[in-house]
């Protein structure tokens, strides 16, 4: 079991820490509140620990169909190209009038960006079946442990970078915070055209 915790532990981390619009995301919502990512991190669990439980259960070959995929990927994409034009669109606002719903919605930003994300979903649905599956052969505490240990990954990187983007902010004051937000605001733009971009290939096909 120790030997698959530290596996569990490494595969979860090179998931985890892939650049995506989580990424972007946390990094402007740290600009705003210190521990955005901790609330990120609870909304991402919303979604997934009810997923693994799922996918064990036998549903990964339905995250895999195609009319999901697009379903989800135009969904996510529309959902991250609004994101990203309201972020843009807050650029030049002070933190103080942002800091009431900084501590609001990195929780919603957890839960709709974990749910909109097909590459998440996929992940899920190969190489997190496999891990999931073999902790669940291990037997309930391995499942347990297992589920905990990925989402302390989770916890631990999001918290680094909502720590990073509220550091950045307060070096240099209103102007790190701008460019924090213009470039994950793009970001967020280019993730949507993504999703979108891959939900027409799906239609073509």
């Amino acid at each position: 079991m120790s030997w698959f915790l530290f596996s569990a532990t490494v595969i979860s981390l090179s998931g985890v820490m892939a650049p995506g619009p989580m990424t972007a995301a946390t990094l402007a919502a740290g600009t705003r509140g210190r521990h955005a990512g901790a609330l990120i991190a609870l909304g991402h669990a919303v979604i997934e620990i009810p997923l693994m439980l799922v996918i064990v259960a036998g549903a990964a070959a339905f995250f895999k169909h195609e009319a999901f995929q697009l379903t989800v990927g135009l969904a996510g994409g529309a959902l991250l190209l609004l994101m990203g034009v309201q972020m843009l669109f807050t650029i030049g606002k002070t933190v103080d009038s942002d800091a009431s719903s900084a501590r609001r919605h990195p929780f919603l930003i957890g839960i709709i960006l974990t749910g909109a994300n097909p590459y998440f979903l996929l992940w899920w649905a190969g190489v997190g079946l496999a891990l999931a599956t073999e902790a669940a052969e291990l037997g309930i505490m391995a499942f347990v442990l297992f589920a905990i240990i990925h989402w302390l990954c989770d916890l631990v990187w999001l918290e680094a970078l909502s720590f990073a983007g509220h550091k950045g902010s307060q070096l240099l004051r209103g102007r790190v915070q701008q460019i924090v937000l213009l470039v994950c605001g793009i970001l967020l733009l280019y993730f949507g055209c993504a999703f979108l971009y891959d939900g027409g290939c799906i239609l073509r096909s």
